[in-house]
């Protein structure tokens, strides 16, 4: 009996990604913050869980896409957002921050049993499970109600604490008076 429920444990804990602490397998996406946060947050990519969209953001952080990219929708415990390259660059109009994506065309879900806890990535979407594309998004905090519903990318191995000062929004839809920037992202593989 117990032999079997350690089978199973061992079977579980192989079945299910595994996100380390520090510097993971990658692709690591490397992003350096500016405004209220200022460092850098690493985020360990896991291209098991959700292949395409990991293929996707790798693409845009190597073309610069995310470049001077803002933090556009950010709401206090629970998630901060980022990734609209069309909208959402730091000196141009970004009042329709969160309202774009990218010229690549949009992802289907890659859905997956990893639950949304605090530093987890998930990818940003519309009402169609089937449209994210550049936009992702960043815990503060545990969001079970998520979980199964957005595609998971990755997670946060170093910088929480940077991710914890970025500048929160107002509001319920936590829109970003002055937002923090994501200056350079750039891909460790």
């Amino acid at each position: 009996m117990l032999r079997n429920l350690l089978a199973a444990a061992a079977l579980i804990a192989l079945s299910t990604p595994v996100f380390a602490e520090g510097d993971g397998p990658g692709p690591n996406l490397v992003i350096e913050v500016a405004g209220k946060a200022n460092g850098e947050i690493v985020i360990d990519l896991n291209p098991d869980i959700a292949p395409k969209a990991v293929a996707q953001i790798v693409a845009l952080a190597k073309s610069g896409a995310y470049d001077n990219v803002v933090f556009h929708r950010v709401i206090e415990g629970f998630m901060a957002q980022t990734g609209d390259v069309k909208y959402g660059k730091k000196g141009g109009d970004t009042s329709m921050a969160g309202m774009g994506g990218s010229d690549m065309p949009d992802l289907p879900s890659e859905f997956s049993a990893v639950p949304f806890d605090r530093g987890i990535v998930g990818m940003a979407r519309s009402q169609d499970p089937n449209s994210a594309n550049s936009q992702f998004f960043i815990m503060f905090a545990p969001g079970d109600f998520l979980n199964g519903q957005y595609t998971v990318v990755g997670k946060v191995i170093k910088g929480m604490d940077v991710v914890d000062q970025i500048k929160r929004g107002d509001g319920a839809n936590g829109e970003v008076t002055d937002p923090d920037v994501m200056t350079k992202v750039t891909v460790q593989e």
